[in-house]
């Protein structure tokens, strides 16, 4: 058995306990095994050409690299996507600002990094640029092949240069890529034979700073990969052939089982590998493409929408899958009828593809749980669980919770030394009531409050349970099934004493859940009207059920509290620079005081502003600004907060996430294993000589005096707010020297007396030459205020 904490969903009983910002191993202290791996090499793209070649695109990735506020590098893609333990493996990233690859950071030590590229498609300049020296080349060579003895010989070292510029045009000259993943790093990673397994995090470090993090797996079984198809060597869509599996087409590949199959999907592609196998073996084949790359912003549904299928040699099908319950990614068990040799088929569903459409199947004779029974335990314990699935080496498991803190972890099992996939339970400081499926008549009586593990077992079947109220007593009842991954669509009903329904529920969405496809999961919070007996009825919505079914149901007084959410997961700053994050509050039971943010083992020079998240409000937009000495470095950050509850001071770390979009209109927050900071560079903030916090008013307008050296060599000085609260507006700057006064506006229609939160300005200016010769000004920008917190002056009610 392999048992690991998770970073995924809370505790019922204790909804941020035990997240401790990592996917360590239980009995490891948070992510101390956590370093970054450094690069090794060169990122020049252009170390493989000779002469003034190489020189030319040196120096336009110079200036490219170096320019001023450049974006951060952007990752939308690693492939392969994993490894074995023990191997080298090179990957392709694809992405954005990947220029001067120079470290590699993974959650997870044991990893060495080495660079071996780096490609872009050329801007338009280089191509111009490329295209005039081609063209003085082929003058050359033609005045030498007219034998002028005046002209310059066309020497061995021009024709290598000339085509060296028509494989570089030709290569990467493409214009049709796609933006998010036109870039692409090539690395070669050195996998040590203890990497823990698992998914692990991979950020890329450029010129530009720190990456957006990615999934990257480590296994145990062999690899398998296609080659790399990248933005320069995908020359427009390539429609595979939807043919006969019977009939062997160029792409289809061999394979031995088991083995991890890498691969990625073009425009109406579709990839077959061919493997023997033998009767009566039960082959498991688990699909991970939509848990690699949870959100693709512009793709509908948002995800690759991976199926499968095998067939025999006969081409007749066998199974197909196109997810597994309600999980995006397909997982498929077939039972061999007879020795043979068969094709495994992987597409999306409905032909789409790109760069970025990545897959990794793990497929063989392999373990895979299905499901455990309970979905929890209590620690200080032994909790015993009933495990299903595929080829399992036993059908119960017992875990010690007796030192474990409440919270939720990820198990998983092993047979023949290989390991399983992972689900996720959840240990409670108070014991569960284990519901008896015998126990068919009448409701199941329970003391508040009450924490229950179930089962829908069979289609049509409900679960009752039944306890005294008093009148005006707040009760909450909550279902933590989908979470943890059971099938159950769970629905509530809550009946007084004379069978009347006063409240009910299908689904709850949870914030903090942003991998859920379908938040399925129920939710009643009511006051009760009479004392007497009341009844909670808790059915599957779609009339369903079987022993996977399993469901935890807490029903009791509210628990009031919180989990935070910092977005984004990686941080770039220079140092004496200021930049804006943004913090979630996940309010639980209707919890709604202020909560109090700040910095844990935090290195000096880092200072929050406007670090505090208003009662009754989900979020605030805050700064992190480094002083001017502050040393560069890539580190971990620890953000948390602290908020009264019942009269006893209650903190919880904030977990790391990102802020995505699914298919041009949703918006998730995806939590990451790790909140990190890159300092690079020098630059510097403008600073607040006002007092705050600022009370916004119509009379006398509301002014804010700003200081910045950098406003002494530019003109025309401009301030805008970043994400303001609706109703508030810049309406004047004036600039004097180094220092000026803004003037906020405020529409009192659309803010209320007493209103709080935080003001982010940014400051611009030009720059350059003002001249009607060149008309050459740049805009430029000249760096963030520390946050403003404000508060709504009460002259700003609305006009009755």
């Amino acid at each position: 058995m392999h048992l690991r904490r998770n970073q995924g969903h809370p505790s019922p009983a204790s909804p941020a306990a035990g997240r401790d910002g990592g996917a360590a191993r239980l009995g490891r202290a948070g992510t101390g095994r956590e370093t970054p791996s450094r690069l090794r090499g060169t990122s020049s793209f252009a170390h493989h050409f000779a002469g003034t070649l190489t020189l030319l695109l040196a120096t336009l990735t110079s200036a490219f690299g170096q320019a001023n506020q450049r974006p951060s590098p952007r990752l939308g893609y690693v492939y392969p996507a994993g490894g074995q333990q023990g191997t080298t493996v090179t990957v392709s990233v694809g992405g954005q600002n990947l220029i001067g690859a120079s470290a590699a950071f993974f959650s997870t030590s044991g990893i060495e990094v080495k660079v071996v590229g780096h490609e872009r498609p050329l801007t338009q300049k280089e191509l111009n640029d490329l295209r005039e020296k081609a063209q003085l080349l082929q003058e050359k060579k033609r005045a030498a092949a007219r034998a002028n003895a005046s002209a310059p010989a066309f020497t061995a070292e021009d024709e290598k240069a000339a085509e060296d510029i028509r494989h570089l045009i030709a290569t990467r000259g493409n214009r049709q890529a796609t933006p998010a993943v036109a870039e692409t790093v090539t690395l070669q990673l050195t996998l040590a034979p203890d990497v823990p397994t698992g998914e692990h995090e991979f950020r890329l470090r450029s010129t530009a700073g720190l990456s957006n993090p990615l999934v990257f797996c480590v296994g145990q079984l062999p690899e398998n990969t296609a080659p790399v198809i990248t933005a320069t060597s995908a020359r427009g869509p390539q429609r595979g052939r939807v043919s006969d599996p019977r009939i062997r087409s160029r792409d289809e590949r061999e394979v031995a089982l088991p083995a991890v199959l890498n691969g990625q999907v073009l425009p109406g592609e579709t990839d077959r590998f061919r493997f023997t196998a033998k009767q009566g073996q039960r082959l498991t084949f688990a699909v991970a493409a939509r848990s690699l790359l949870p959100y693709l912003a512009d793709a509908v549904p948002g995800w690759f929408q991976a199926t499968l299928a095998v067939y025999d040699g006969k081409g007749r099908e066998l199974g197909y899958a196109d997810d597994f319950r309600f999980n995006p990614d397909p997982v498929l068990v077939c039972e061999i009828p007879a020795d043979g040799t068969y094709t495994l088929e992987i597409k999306d569903a409905i032909y789409r593809g790109r760069e970025d459409f990545v897959y990794r199947i793990t497929a063989g004779e392999l373990p895979f749980v299905t499901s455990i029974f309970p979905l929890g335990g209590a620690i200080g314990e032994r909790v015993s669980f009933a495990v299903k699935g595929w080829n399992l080496p036993l059908a119960k498991l017992e875990i010690d919770a007796r030192e474990k803190a409440p919270g939720t972890y990820l198990l998983s099992v092993r047979e023949h030394g290989v390991q399983s996939n992972t689900v996720r339970f959840a240990l409670d400081a108070r014991a569960p009531l284990l519901e008896s499926a015998a126990a068919t008549r009448g409701a199941t009586p329970l003391a508040l409050p009450a924490l229950v593990d179930g089962q829908i077992e069979k289609a049509g079947n409900e679960d009752t349970f039944s306890f005294i109220g008093t009148r005006g007593s707040e009760i909450v009842a909550e279902v933590y099934a989908r979470r943890f991954g059971s099938p159950l669509d769970s629905m509530l009903t809550l009946n007084d004493a004379n069978g009347q329904r006063l409240a009910s529920n299908d689904d709850s969405d949870d914030k903090g859940a942003g991998l859920l496809t379908h938040h399925a999961d129920s939710r009643i919070a009511v006051t009760l009207p009479a004392d007497g007996t009341y009844t909670i009825r808790l059915t599957d919505a779609q009339g369903r059920g079987s022993p996977d079914h399993g469901y935890r149901l807490r029903i009791g007084p509210p628990e009031p509290d919180f989990e935070l959410r910092v977005v984004p997961s990686t941080i770039n700053l220079r140092a004496g620079a200021t930049v804006p994050i943004t913090v979630y509050a996940l309010r639980r039971d209707g919890f709604a005081g202020e909560i109090v943010l700040g910095l844990q083992n935090a290195p000096t020079g880092l200072a929050l502003s406007g670090a505090r998240i208003p009662a009754h409000q989900d979020m605030v937009r805050l700064t992190l600004t480094a002083a001017s000495n502050a040393r560069e470095e890539t580190r971990t950050l620890l953000v948390a907060g602290t908020a009264s509850i019942g009269g006893r001071a209650v903190t919880h770390r904030a977990i790391p996430a990102d802020d995505m979009m699914q298919a041009f209109a949703y918006r998730h927050l995806v939590a990451a294993k790790e909140l990190r900071l890159c300092i690079a560079g020098r630059g510097s903030t403008p600073r607040l000589t006002s007092r705050i916090p600022a009370r916004l008013r119509l009379d006398p307008l509301t002014r804010i005096r700003i200081a910045t050296p950098a406003m002494k060599n530019v003109r025309n000085v401009t301030f805008e707010l970043r994400e303001p609260p609706p109703g508030i507006t810049v309406q004047s700057v004036a600039q004097r020297g180094d220092s000026a006064e803004v003037v906020l506006s405020c529409d009192r229609s659309k803010m209320k007396p007493g209103q709080q939160g935080n003001l982010i300005l940014e400051a611009y200016g030009e720059r350059g030459n003002n001249s009607k010769a060149t008309q050459r000004v740049q805009r430029s920008p000249l760096g963030t205020v520390p946050a403003i917190p404000f508060e709504v002056a009460a002259d700003l009610a609305p006009a009755s």
